[in-house]
């Protein structure tokens, strides 16, 4: 689909919200989208993990802690549909990319199942990305159907995912893995295998947010 189409979809999606009722996405409070403290709520505090995958562990770079405020923003991305939101939440991930080393490295989202798309109508890690000021590249694709990570232990998601991916034209290229929020970091080292695997020099993974299963390493 092309940028053109892409940019009317999410503009589309960004009128609508204007017609419909709007609350604070962090704290109902009414007419408002996002609340001065809220907006505060989103200010960037990086932290890093790091997670094995095939051929060397990857540093992955987050933005925010997935909890609390960030936590209902990006579900009124991804769920609600209030793409606008999405520009809030810029600057955490523009964070993490600078602390991975990864300003300048080509942007590559995690892809989008085609049910997800579907209900959506646009792709959230792309969006993401683009609310940075980044153009994306999607080099990855689906090369089997998973099952849904929700309620799943680390290694059941490591198997629902592995080799559930393939990349194509990444050969030469100095990439960063980008999805909106890690967990165990199962699928973002699916993701970096299937890279590496096409030629691709990963420099790191970021996220907007990192689930707090376990205390990360901030610097």
């Amino acid at each position: 689909m092309s940028e053109i189409v892409l940019a009317v979809r999410e503009a589309c999606a960004d009128a609508l919200a204007l017609l419909l009722p709007v609350a604070c996405a962090g704290c109902d409070e009414a007419d408002v989208a996002l609340c001065e403290r809220c907006a505060f709520a989103l200010a960037p505090d990086p932290r890093e993990q790091v997670v094995d995958a095939p051929g060397g562990a990857v540093a992955v770079w987050s933005g925010l802690a997935f909890d609390g405020v960030p936590a209902r923003v990006l579900r009124a991305v991804k769920e609600d549909g209030r793409t606008g939101l999405a520009t809030a939440l810029a600057p955490a991930l523009t964070a993490a990319l600078d602390r991975a080393g990864a300003a300048d490295a080509v942007p590559v989202p995690m892809p989008t199942s085609r049910q997800a798309h579907r209900r959506r109508g646009y792709r959230v890690p792309d969006l993401l990305v683009r609310r940075t000021g980044r153009r994306p590249r999607r080099l990855l694709r689906y090369a089997r159907r998973t099952s849904d990570q929700r309620g799943l232990d680390r290694d059941a998601r490591a198997r629902n995912v592995a080799d559930s991916l393939v990349a194509a034209d990444a050969a030469g290229l100095r990439v960063v893995v980008v999805d909106d929020v890690v967990t165990t970091g199962a699928s973002l080292a699916e993701a970096v295998r299937a890279l590496r695997a096409a030629g691709a020099d990963v420099v790191a993974a970021v996220t907007v947010a990192a689930t707090p299963l376990r205390r990360p390493t901030s610097r």
